[in-house]
This record gives C-alpha cells, structure tokens and sequence, in this order.
C-alpha cells in the first residue's frame, strides 16, 4: 500500500467536512473501506459523504441493518453504506449482500471492511482513523479543547483509478 495523506481533525464537525471534501472526489464505483475502532468516527465520516453526495436519508451505523442504500437527490450515485463488522464470512458473506451488483453505479462505504471486501474491485480508497489520545502527539493551542475528539486520520488511494488524484487537497 501507498504511502497515505495524514490529516488530523479534531472534531465530529471536522470529520464530517473531511467526508464532504471526499465526496467530491468520489465517482460510481469507488469503493472506500473504513477502518478504526469503535467510536472513531466511521459513521461520521460517512454522514459527510452521503451530504457531500447530496444522498437522501439520514446516513446513520447499518450495524443492525448491515447495508443501507441511500438514493441520490440529484444526478449523483447513490451512497451504499455497509457495516461488516459482524460478517465473518468475507467475500463470501458480502456477496450476499450483492454489493459487487451496486459498485459500478454506486459509491460504497464500508465500515470494518478490511481484510474482507477488497476483492470487491482494485481500485479503492482505504480511510484509517485512529484516536490520538494516549500516542505522542503533541496537542497545540489551535486544536479543539477536547483531545478525546481528535483523530488522526490516513487516507490511501490503492490501484490506478487513485493514481493521479490528489488526496493532499484533502488536508486543506
């Protein structure tokens, strides 16, 4: 894998910006894989996806329903929103889901989809986020009060659809 751009945020409200930032560099097809531990801020992020897509629907964690399909307002793609941390099967399982019949007309998000959904397509968009607190960080005086809400997070294009984007303007 690449080398990612690291961004930190240091609120839900960022988080959710940087998911809007993204969306505007997703098209039909994309698959992004989520990684982080609970509470990271995977929902988060996707919430600003689906309002960067301009999807309808509130873009809430499908862990019950595991897939969510939010339609497109406009001309969009629609914003599939997976949760797989309770599928242990892998391709298998997500197959069921019939996710490889959405990703060519659809963005797909999936939360805890490493190391099962990669074999979806070649191309993808990986989305690390970790918690800051207790690592060597140093917290400075411009970021929020509340170090529990900051996050660092590493964005990697994996495959050639990534390979001339420019992810670094997600930082801005």
């Amino acid at each position: 894998m690449d080398v990612g751009t690291r961004i930190t945020v240091t609120s839900p409200d960022q988080m959710r910006d940087l998911g809007r930032r993204l969306a505007k560099l997703l098209r039909p097809g994309d698959l992004v894989l989520l990684t982080g531990e609970l509470g990271a801020g995977k929902t988060t992020l996707t919430r600003g996806l689906g309002e960067g897509l301009g999807v309808r629907g509130a873009v809430t964690s499908p862990t019950f329903v595991i897939a969510r399909v939010h339609p497109p307002l406009g001309d969009g793609p629609p914003l599939v929103h997976v949760d797989a941390y309770r599928l242990n099967g892998g391709l298998d399982e997500m197959e069921d889901l019939d996710l490889d019949v959405s990703l060519p007309d659809s963005v797909v998000a999936v939360e805890w989809g490493e190391g099962k959904v990669e074999g979806l397509a070649e191309d993808r968009l990986h989305v690390v986020i970790q918690r800051t607190v207790g690592s060597d960080m140093a917290v400075t005086d411009t970021m929020a009060a509340d170090v529990d809400d900051v996050r660092d997070v590493v964005v990697t294009g994996v495959g050639t659809r990534w390979a001339g984007e420019d992810l670094a303007s997600l930082a801005g």
